[in-house]
């Protein structure tokens, strides 16, 4: 049979082709086992070329939405039919902010192991997480950015702004999330908040009630269990493997799950198609809510991006959250969320409540940023430089220092795992050297039931190539001594 295909003028054919086949596979109408015509015969039914159709193949293969069968033709992959369909009701989730004051004090709740970061890098080489190289940044055209602001905050009137943040700003995360991550929304749907943490607490306030179970990966990350924590819930870690969250794993009354399933919080590895379809199909039964946490997989290396949970979930499940930390720095704390429509309202209630609204000039400079077209620029100059230190790094852990490490090799990210071989230690190896002025940082920290595996993480956002050839060749002259 012919399968139905709307082909619209003559532009981007291979792409109209694979939207609606993919959409088809989403929406169930495309069943597991489905086998699809030949690429000859589809090309035929629609009057391109069969390298059009080629390509749409090709792509919908690579993402693990079809399969082949030597001699017996293309199948839509099975499982993928369990995606929850919308659903007839909202999802069980709480709607109403709880901001009660808590009479067990915050610091009683705050989990072990939680740490500031250090004010200040006193080392030469330093390879600490979630730093990135502000030399590089253009200044210069933030500078033109913030004066575009001030001009524009000179004219506007002396009074309190929209706590869900700047519209200008909203709708250029919302371009850019539709163009580089395919979320789509609109840009009334964009919640702008003081970074990811700050999104992650506003969600936790209004979805967790003391005693609530909310569950995140283990090995993971340390400030959102201390977040979820904070509210009295109960936290659970739940392990990873090489799929990512073991859904199995997952408690049945969870009613909260945070997920780093683009780039996995400290592991490195994305989050399979069939694990988030599973995922999905969990919370839709229980009500529960998905924080899908895309901190920094603007920077993918290998291989084409993994689709987010945001852009499969057809039953308002998923608050996606991110962050301009990774991709222009720290200080600038701008975040935003998007939550299912259920969830904005009262987001916009508990961030009036926590501090009415966001720094109005930072949102307007950062605007005329990505309105502009410099976010963009900035993004593929950095994506370049990234990937140079990248290799360097692996050169080194999968060279001459390949003995005593295994490196989990990640696709996207500023930062990169390895275990340790046996007999090294994690602890001895990390004094060891900063004696030698290499700041060096471990595993053990993002683990709570898991048996911690020895190893490092190396961040790479903060280290120049020059640094890090440095760094790691003495590095190597030092394992031979920690292992006798």
């Amino acid at each position: 049979m012919d399968i139905h295909i709307t082909i619209e003028g003559r532009h981007e054919l291979a792409a109209q082709i694979y939207r609606q086949l993919r959409a088809g596979i989403v929406e169930g109408r495309l069943t597991g086992g489905t086998r699809l015509p030949s690429t000859r015969d589809l090309a035929a039914q629609l009057g391109v070329s069969r390298k059009t159709t080629l390509d749409a193949f090709e792509r919908l293969l690579a993402e693990g939405y079809l399969n082949t069968r030597a001699g017996s033709g293309t199948f839509v992959a099975e499982g993928l039919q369990r995606l929850p369909a919308q659903a007839d009701a909202q999802p069980k989730t709480q709607t109403k902010a709880q901001l009660a004051v808590r009479a067990q004090p915050l610091w009683e709740r705050t989990p072990q192991g939680l740490s500031l970061p250090p004010r200040r890098l006193a080392l030469k080489h330093e390879f600490i997480g979630g730093m990135t190289d502000k030399s590089l940044f253009p200044f210069d055209v933030w500078r033109r950015c913030v004066n575009h602001a001030l001009r524009a905050q000179s004219r506007s009137p002396g009074f309190y702004r929209e706590p869900v943040g700047e519209q200008e700003l909203r709708l250029a995360i919302a371009r850019y999330l539709g163009f580089n991550r395919a979320v789509a929304c609109n840009w009334d749907e964009v919640i702008v908040t003081q970074g990811a943490q700050h999104a992650l607490d506003l969600v936790a306030r209004i979805t967790l009630r003391p005693g609530d179970v909310a569950a995140l990966e283990d090995p993971g990350y340390p400030p959102a269990l201390a977040c979820f924590a904070a509210t009295g819930a109960k936290v659970v870690p739940v392990p990873v493997d090489a799929q990512g969250l073991v859904v199995d794993r997952l408690p049945d009354n969870a009613r909260l799950v945070y997920v780093t399933p683009s780039h996995q919080f400290p592991l490195g590895m994305p989050m399979s198609l069939e694990r988030r379809v599973e995922l999905l199909e969990w919370a839709q039964k229980r009500g529960a809510i998905i924080i899908e946490d895309d901190y920094d997989s603007e920077y993918r290396f290998e291989g084409r991006p993994m689709e987010p949970l945001k852009s499969l979930d057809r039953a308002g499940l998923v608050t996606y959250i991110g962050t301009f930390s990774k991709t222009i720095f720290p200080e600038l704390r701008i975040g935003y969320a998007v939550p299912p429509a259920p969830l904005l309202g009262p987001l916009c209630t508990a961030r009036q409540m926590a501090d009415v609204h966001g720094c109005t000039l930072t949102q307007t400079a950062l605007a005329a940023f990505m309105l502009n077209g410099d976010f963009a620029k900035h993004l593929r100059r950095m994506h370049k430089v990234y990937a140079a230190r990248r290799v360097c790094l692996l050169e080194h852990l999968q060279g001459a220092l390949a003995p005593w490490f295994e490196a989990v090799v990640p696709t996207a990210g500023i930062h990169l795992a390895a275990h340790l071989k046996a007999p090294i230690k994690e602890d001895a190896l990390i004094a060891a050297a900063r004696e030698a002025s290499i700041g060096l940082y471990g595993l053990a920290g993002f683990h709570r039931r898991v048996r911690a595996r020895p190893g490092l993480i190396f961040g790479y956002g903060g280290i120049a190539v020059e640094q890090i050839d440095a760094a790691l060749s003495t590095l190597a002259r030092l394992m031979p001594r920690l292992a006798r």
